[in-house]
C-alpha cells in the first residue's frame, strides 16, 4: 500500500468545481495584482484569525520580514526566537542585519521555552518571535508578559498553525503581529506561495499596506523604503474558495492524530520506549504535521520510504549549526533539546482525507520495523 505524506489530490477532487469557479471570475476580470480578491481574502482570514486587520503578501517567509520591517528591526538589534523551525523565522532577522538569538524548547512540545527568554534579554533585544510549530501554539501568556516587561515587540510566526487556539484566542492574534503561510502544504493552502500578516492595530496595518508597495503611499510617492510584496488575487481566490472548508480539515486531521494515539498505544511501541507521541498542550492543536520521535529515527525513515510510506524530517539541523550562522557564535550542545529533536523526530501521513487503514499500515509498518 502506497501512503504519501500528504495527497492534495485528494483535497483537490471534492472542491475542484468551487476552486475553478473562483479562479475564473479572477481571469475574467483580468484583475490579478491586489483588488477585491485579496481584500475580501484579508478581511476573512482576520476575521477567522480573531483580528481587525488582515495583510496579504507574497508568503510566509514574507509575512514575517515585512512585520520586522514595519517596526524597523535592522543593524543593532536582537530577535530572540527558536533554533528548532523552518529557516526563515531566523533568516528574516538576519537578512535585515539584526542578530537571531536562540532560545531552546520545550521538549514535550518543541516550542520555545517561555522561561528561558529573559535570560536573553539585553539592550539590544528589540523583538521575540514564538514559532508555533507543527500546528501548537507557544505557551504564549508568560511570553507577553516577559515582553511587555521589557517593551518588546512579539511576532507570532503560525505559518503552521492557522486556527490553532491558547486558552481559546486563535494563533496570530496574541502578539502584535501573527504570520501566516499559504504554502500549499499547510492546512489552508494556495496554488503557490502566499502569506497573511494580521494585526490588532490599525497604524501597523497602514504601515504594513504601505511597506507591501515598495513604501509608496499615494502611489509613486516614497517617504520609506518597502518592498514588492504583494499577495496576488488568483492565490487570494484559491484561499477564499478553500477557507469554508478549514475547520473541517483540521478536525479530520486531529482525528487521524487521535486514531494514531489510539493504534500507536495498542502496538505498545509507546509502552516499550521504542518511540514517542506527539503531545497537544494547547485548547486548539491543528496538526499541521503528526511528528513522532525515536532513537532509530535515520533507519526508521528509510525503512518506511522503502515500504512506500511518506515521511519527512522537520527539521534535521537546528538553526544556530547551519553553516549560515557560524558566525553567531554557537557550538554543538548549545540547545540540547533542539539538538535532539533534530536526531529524533518523524513526521508521519495526517492529512484530513487519509483512510483508515492507510493509518492502520503505517502503523503496521512502524511495528514491523521494531520487530525486525
Amino acid at each position: 500500500m502506497n501512503v504519501p505524506l500528504l495527497d492534495l489530490k485528494a483535497q483537490y477532487r471534492p472542491i475542484r468545481a468551487e476552486v475553478e469557479k473562483a479562479m475564473a471570475e479572477v481571469v475574467e476580470s483580468q484583475h490579478f495584482i491586489m483588488g477585491p480578491q485579496v481584500k475580501a481574502c484579508e478581511d476573512a482570514i482576520a476575521r477567522y484569525s480573531q483580528c481587525a486587520h488582515g495583510i496579504g503578501v507574497s508568503s510566509g517567509t514574507d509575512a514575517i520580514l515585512l512585520a520586522l520591517m514595519a517596526e524597523n528591526v535592522g543593524p543593532g538589534d536582537e530577535v530572540i526566537t527558536t533554533p528548532y523551525t523552518f529557516f526563515a523565522t531566523a533568516g528574516c532577522i538576519a537578512r535585515l542585519g539584526a542578530k537571531p538569538v536562540f532560545v531552546d524548547i520545550d521538549p514535550a512540545t518543541y516550542n520555545i521555552l517561555p522561561g528561558a527568554i529573559e535570560r536573553k534579554i539585553t539592550g539590544k533585544t528589540k523583538a521575540v518571535i514564538p514559532v508555533h510549530l507543527y500546528g501548537q501554539t507557544a505557551d504564549m501568556d508568560p511570553i507577553m508578559e516577559v515582553a511587555r516587561k521589557h517593551k518588546l515587540i512579539v511576532i507570532e510566526d503560525a505559518c503552521q498553525a492557522i486556527g490553532a487556539e491558547y486558552k481559546g484566542r486563535r494563533s496570530g492574534s496574541i502578539g502584535h503581529y501573527g504570520c501566516f503561510s499559504f504554502f500549499p502544504s499547510k492546512n489552508l493552502g494556495c496554488f503557490g506561495d502566499g502569506g497573511m500578516i494580521v494585526t490588532q492595530d490599525a497604524n501597523r496595518a497602514k504601515r504594513l499596506q504601505i511597506l507591501r508597495v515598495h513604501g509608496s503611499e499615494p502611489k509613486y510617492y516614497h517617504k520609506v523604503i518597502g518592498g514588492n510584496f504583494r499577495f496576488d488575487a488568483l492565490q487570494a481566490a484559491v484561499v477564499l474558495a478553500k477557507l469554508p472548508h478549514l475547520d473541517a480539515w483540521s478536525a479530520g486531521r486531529q482525528a487521524n492524530a487521535a486514531r494514531y494515539d489510539r493504534l500507536f498505544a495498542k502496538s505498545g511501541l509507546v509502552s516499550r520506549g521504542a518511540i514517542g507521541l506527539p503531545q497537544a498542550r494547547t485548547s486548539r492543536h491543528i496538526f499541521n504535521q503528526y511528528v513522532i520521535r525515536t532513537k532509530r529515527r535515520d533507519d526508521l525513515m528509510a525503512f518506511l520510504k522503502k515500504s512506500d510510506v511518506g515521511c519527512e524530517i522537520y527539521y534535521p539541523v537546528p538553526l544556530h549549526l547551519q553553516e549560515c550562522f557560524i558566525y553567531l557564535g554557537y557550538r554543538a550542545g548549545d540547545f540540547p533539546e533542539s539538538e535532539k529533536a533534530a536526531a529524533e523526530t518523524l513526521a508521519i501521513p495526517v492529512y484530513a482525507e487519509l483512510k483508515d487503514e492507510q493509518a492502520a499500515h503505517v502503523v503496521a509498518c512502524i511495528a514491523e520495523f521494531y520487530r525486525v
